[in-house]
């Protein structure tokens, strides 16, 4: 495997860059200068790190499965609970890293996109912790059905502004905050949740996560346990590229080949395009879209088109470079769950476990199961369980109990009016 080609600044193989209006360039060639100057220097690392403890929550527990495990019948399931962490998930790793970052750089204004809302609701925490104003960007569909959380970001303080135009996801939350940081940058930092962008917001993304695998490594070499596969969720890529830095970077790569990484994808309700957000199956293409190329699903006509899939984290339609490329290099596998298979792992880990999946994780979960039937007993599977499912109250009670929810609703609604 040549992984010379990951080297160059910015790329990954033919994946990465920064493509974006020369008005723009200047806030990045800042943002690249602060974040190496911020990687070497002791003091913010240990700051880093002692807010990780006493803010986030830091390490998450890994979790056997052994319920879980035994009800499959195969491999070992273990479960790293990211959706302990402080909001519920796993983007407040990023979240705080980023906002120290731009407080560092004398910033005071915080921008940041959000399609499950997680990443918005870890971004107006760290905000408020941190005395930093917050406007966040959700794209109108996610900010109906993710409506807990838009609550929750703005109890927290932080301004909520619904993207109408577009599908109403995250790509069009996306393309707002470019348009906002566009114009901002002076006093603006722009919080990207995901490992995704123009650079060097994927490296930035993948530093600030890689705790998790990290965490992860050490915690299977406490119990004496090898792990033969990993499993994580992949929407843009921020949870999955965090979760296995230890298992693709130098200098711990070569003793963890052995170890199978495997990215689930969103198979939503069917394979027609605007049904699904799976690219890696051989339906992306390559393309330049929201300052970076990587694999995306487009038209005959090179246009982004729409997306499903019952999770909003995973409602998108690209995947980061980094990823692109580790699968090209044939380092990282991909699979599709469909929005029923994520429902069904949901329940099974809810009832064997006692663990409540965000949907964005029941794909990975749902990817695990299969596994550890396909690889039987003796095997080791990780899943990163990247963030809990209270969040998604509204989407799974519709479709678990959909009249009860509705007179549920219809009730509360006449008791308010």
């Amino acid at each position: 495997m040549n992984r010379e080609d990951s080297k160059k600044s910015g790329y990954f193989g033919r994946f990465g860059g920064a493509y974006v209006a020369e008005v723009l360039r200047p806030a990045l060639l800042e943002l690249e200068t602060a974040f190496g100057k911020a990687m070497k220097d002791q003091s913010f690392l240990a700051e880093l790190d002692r807010i990780g403890k006493e803010y986030i929550g830091r390490p998450t527990p890994l979790l056997h499965a052994k319920n879980a495990s035994r009800a499959i019948g195969g491999a070992e399931m273990y479960i790293k609970l990211e959706g302990l962490a402080n909001t519920g998930a796993h983007k407040i790793n990023n979240a705080v890293g980023q906002a120290m970052l731009a407080k560092r750089m004398g910033k005071t204004r915080i921008i940041a996109e959000t399609g499950a809302g997680q990443h918005g609701l870890a971004t107006a925490a760290a905000c408020a912790r941190l005395g930093l104003e917050c406007v966040i960007y959700m794209g109108e569909k996610d900010h109906r059905r993710q409506r807990p959380n838009v609550m929750y970001m703005e109890f927290f303080g932080a301004t909520v502004i619904p993207v109408k135009g577009g599908s109403g996801t995250l790509k069009d939350a996306v393309n707002e905050a470019l348009r906002d940081w566009a114009g901002s940058f002076s006093n603006t930092h722009y919080l990207i949740g995901s490992a995704l962008g123009p650079a060097p917001f994927p490296a930035i993304v993948k530093a600030f996560q890689s705790v998790i695998g990290r965490e992860t490594e050490q915690q299977l070499s406490e119990a004496g346990v090898k792990a033969d596969l990993l499993v994580a969720c992949v929407g843009g890529g921020s949870n999955s590229i965090g979760f296995f830095s230890p298992w693709i970077d130098e200098p711990t790569l070569n003793e963890h080949l052995k170890t199978r990484l495997l990215g689930a994808e969103a198979g939503g309700k069917g394979r027609a395009p605007g049904e699904h957000a799976a690219r890696m199956d051989g339906s992306g293409k390559e393309g330049i879209f929201q300052g970076y190329k990587s694999l995306f699903l487009l038209d005959e006509d090179g246009q982004v088109y729409g997306t499903h899939s019952i999770s909003a984290g995973l409602d998108y339609p690209g995947i980061g470079p980094r990823l692109a490329w580790e699968h090209e290099q044939g380092r990282i596998e991909f699979t599709r769950v469909s929005d029923e298979q994520a429902l069904e792992a949901l329940r099974f880990f809810a009832k064997t476990e006692g663990t409540l999946f965000a949907l964005e994780s029941a794909h990975a979960g749902y990817a695990a199961m299969q596994e550890a039937k396909r690889l039987g007993p003796g095997k080791v599977i990780v899943i990163n369980m990247s963030g809990r499912g209270d969040k998604d109250l509204f989407i799974t009670a519709a479709n678990e109990k959909p009249k009860e929810w509705a007179e549920f609703l219809r009730r509360e609604a006449e008791a308010l009016s």
